[in-house]
């Protein structure tokens, strides 16, 4: 199909549940719906029954980081909010509105949301660059709705969930294994952080300059916090240099950073997360032939697409149907594990759920229970 072609016109719509008419017009508008109002002023928590709130959700974006196309504005990151709204609404029944920011501001984008928050019932932040990312979730958590970025964690908790069946397959033990991460942005650190929680210990990141290391000279705040809980070794490394002997390999960067020859450098049965998008740090038949014995990649045209949006549906259909004020470490763990549990018998092919499969919206959002 051609894309052009699908977006003409944009994806969404408003439709009502009600339909209007002259008999019906005082009710649903003036002067009846003064009532609903004077119910929610008298009991503020009637809101959730009253309006929508209880199942929508603001998807705000800056547009600074857009897949993997990088800072290309607010109005061309539209499109990717619009697709989002879309499986919102399709996989967990959500009413989700795209709100793009004209500003890279983080105390605007924070005063912005937490000014619109009361109209919503969660806020998914999308497509902000980091380190601003990280500042900005943080200073979210003081609203009484859920605030989850989901290039930050909805990407950790399907990296997760992948690793736990890809190393079922190879036979090894995830909490022991080396990683390697090549990327130290939004998703990268956020996998590191997850990873860490679930038990991994061996964990080395990497970004444009080479290995983050507690002590490195130019490390921005996030990278400092991280630099003292990976690469205990404190090795300055390249990547080339630094994927020897790794049993895995996590790509949130740039495409076609390693070749055939890295992935030789590996250890045997090596696992392969090349999940930069478009176009992946490495190609699946490449890596396969330098001896991968599992290969994942962003896209949904290969096997085994590691993709935030088996997790951001149930994660927020989980959030607001048990009135969740926020998104727990303890959350983001368990929606790992559930959704990976979905498959019984991981293979080489098969180590999640396709995105389009409702098993997974309703594994991730039972962790709210």
């Amino acid at each position: 199909m051609n894309p052009i072609k699908i977006s003409q016109g944009g994806k969404l719509e408003t439709s009502s549940k009600i339909k209007v008419t002259q008999k019906n017009l005082a009710e649903v508008y003036t002067p009846g719906v003064a009532q609903v109002c004077l119910a929610i002023k008298k009991k503020p928590e009637k809101v959730r029954d009253l309006t929508w709130k209880n199942r929508s959700v603001a998807i705000v974006s800056d547009g600074t980081a857009i897949l993997g196309l990088g800072n290309i504005g607010p109005e061309a990151g539209l499109p990717v909010m619009e697709a989002k709204a879309l499986l919102f609404k399709q996989l967990g029944g959500i009413d989700a509105v795209p709100i793009m920011l004209n500003t890279n501001n983080p105390k605007e984008i924070i005063r912005t949301v937490k000014n619109i928050a009361a109209g919503f019932g969660g806020i998914n932040l999308e497509d902000i660059a980091a380190p601003n990312c990280f500042q900005i979730e943080k200073a979210l958590r003081s609203l009484p709705i859920p605030a989850f970025h989901d290039d930050q964690d909805g990407t950790a908790i399907v990296t997760l969930a992948g690793l736990i069946n890809a190393t079922k397959v190879v036979g090894k033990n995830l909490k022991t294994t080396k990683i390697i991460i090549s990327g130290a942005g939004a998703a990268g650190i956020a996998i590191a952080r997850l990873l860490l929680a679930y038990g991994c210990k061996n964990i080395t990141l990497f970004d444009s300059q080479g290995s983050i290391y507690q002590g490195r000279k130019g490390l921005n705040f996030i990278k400092k916090e991280i630099a003292q809980r990976t690469n205990l070794t404190k090795e300055n490394l390249v990547l080339k240099k630094g994927i020897k002997e790794a049993d895995i390999f996590i790509g949130v960067s740039g495409p076609k950073l390693l070749n055939i020859s890295d992935i030789r450098k590996m250890k045997e049965r090596a696992i392969v997360f090349a999940m930069a998008n478009p176009t992946p740090e490495i190609m699946p038949e490449i890596a396969l032939k330098g001896g991968a014995a599992i290969v994942a990649t962003g896209r949904s045209d290969f096997p085994n697409q590691i993709n935030n949006a088996l997790v951001f549906p149930g994660i927020f259909k989980g959030a607001l149907k048990n009135e969740a004020r926020a998104i727990s470490q303890k959350h983001k763990l368990a929606a790992a594990i559930s959704l990976s549990s979905l498959i019984k018998n991981p293979t080489k092919n098969n180590l999640l759920p396709k995105v389009t499969d409702r098993r997974a919206v309703e594994a991730v959002a039972k962790v709210f229970q």
